[in-house]
């Protein structure tokens, strides 16, 4: 049987957490546009040791308003960003389905999340998962991880229903995560 290794991890949600969310979906490496300081915030975790993963439901795939190049052409451009602030990502974990597709990746589902359990051969226990609604938070809850609420992206819309949230800690921005956690390291 492999060890599990307890690693330093965080998952995060990647539209409306990363970079600017969009109600029309963001559809070109043009479009995709960090949210001021998640860069920089995303470089400082991977430079104290952090392992970094991204978990994102792009249902734009399914729904036909992008392909699977152009995605890759989004993380291209965030990876060059990344890279330019001394950071990087270990590993973009999407789903491609539509909602109606009944797959087990899609959140609130915890299909993502359980990849990046598997594929680091990790504890999900107290794994930060910074995220910008609900089912990014119950697909947290899932599998034993910590969920965490930014006010950016759909935020403040999540916050607003307020339904929950009971023990969820929020942030401005995932900034101010960052540096709440580097502070308390």
């Amino acid at each position: 049987m492999a060890k599990i290794h307890n690693m330093k991890l965080i998952i995060l949600d990647r539209d409306g957490v990363i970079n600017e969310d969009s109600d029309e979906y963001i559809k070109s490496p043009e479009e995709f546009i960090p949210i001021p300081g998640s860069i920089e915030a995303m470089a400082r975790l991977h430079r104290a040791g952090y392992t970094i993963a991204v978990a994102t439901n792009q249902s734009g795939i399914a729904r036909g308003y992008y392909d699977i190049d152009t995605l890759n052409r989004m993380h291209e451009k965030l990876a060059q960003l990344l890279a330019a602030h001394g950071g990087e990502v270990d590993g973009i974990f999407y789903c491609p389905h539509g909602p109606d597709s009944q797959c087990e990746c899609r959140k609130p589902k915890p299909g993502l999340l359980l990849d990046i359990k598997s594929r680091f051969n990790t504890v999900m226990q107290d794994v930060p998962v910074v995220g910008d609604s609900l089912r990014d938070l119950q697909a947290a809850r899932s599998v034993g991880a910590k969920p965490i609420l930014v006010r950016t992206g759909k935020g403040e819309r999540t916050l607003s229903k307020n339904e929950e949230l009971d023990g969820v800690e929020v942030y401005d921005n995932l900034a101010s995560f960052a540096d709440s956690l580097l502070q308390n390291k």
